[in-house]
Parts: C-alpha cells; structure tokens; sequence
C-alpha cells in the first residue's frame, strides 16, 4: 500500500503539510526520517523540512492566516510580529529583514513591534 492510500496518512496529512514535511515509504525510509507504525508494522514515514525553509513556511501560514501580509493594518501587522516571534522567526538569520519586507514596513518597524511586545 503506497502512503497515499493508507488510513495513517490521511489522517496525518494536515500535520504533516502544516509543518511542511513530506510523507515517504516507510520502506523508502532514511535514517533522518520518523517512521510511523500501524498495528506493529511500518506504515508511512514522515521527513521532515529543512531549516532552510522555516522562515518562508512560517510566512506563508501568517498570509493563509490573515492574508496578504503587506496590505494588513498596524493592528494585524503587529499580531503578525508577536505570532511569528511565538514561532521562533526571528532566531532564523535574517528573520527581521524577511518579515520586514514581506510586511511591507521597515526593520525598524519590525523591532519596535517586538519592543512593544516586551513592554506589554
């Protein structure tokens, strides 16, 4: 039964595109890979995204969030910020720049977003 098919990965499959990861054979299985069983045996593998593409992920559930990003008000924008600052964005090298310019707004915007936040 190809992962497709099997009851385990219809079930997982919101999970598993959330986080950005793919499923794969569990025969196909690398040692990077989680394998997940079903009734004692190998049933699908889950590997898992890179690092690399965290911060491009993380941006793109904000926009199915809220929607596009650089057409959001103040208000929406910094719900964004304190959202993604949740999610670890901004540990990601360049993570400020790269909200900034998906938002629309300047860096410094961004840090005083992130200042707010730790005042409040």
């Amino acid at each position: 039964m190809s992962p497709a098919e099997h009851p385990l990965s219809a079930a997982i499959k919101p999970l598993v595109t959330a986080i950005g990861a793919q499923l794969v054979p569990a025969a196909e299985a690398g040692p990077e890979d989680i394998v997940l069983d079903w009734d004692g045996a190998p049933a699908v593998a889950v590997r898992l995204p890179g690092l690399g593409t965290a911060l491009d992920r993380l941006l793109a559930d904000a926009e199915r969030q809220y929607g596009v990003l650089a057409d959001l008000n103040r208000e929406d924008k910094q719900r964004v910020v304190r959202t993604l600052e949740q999610r670890g964005a901004f540990t990601v090298r360049h993570g400020v720049e790269t909200v900034a310019a998906a938002l629309g707004v300047s860096r410094f915007t961004v840090y005083n977003y992130l200042n707010r936040e730790q005042r409040g």
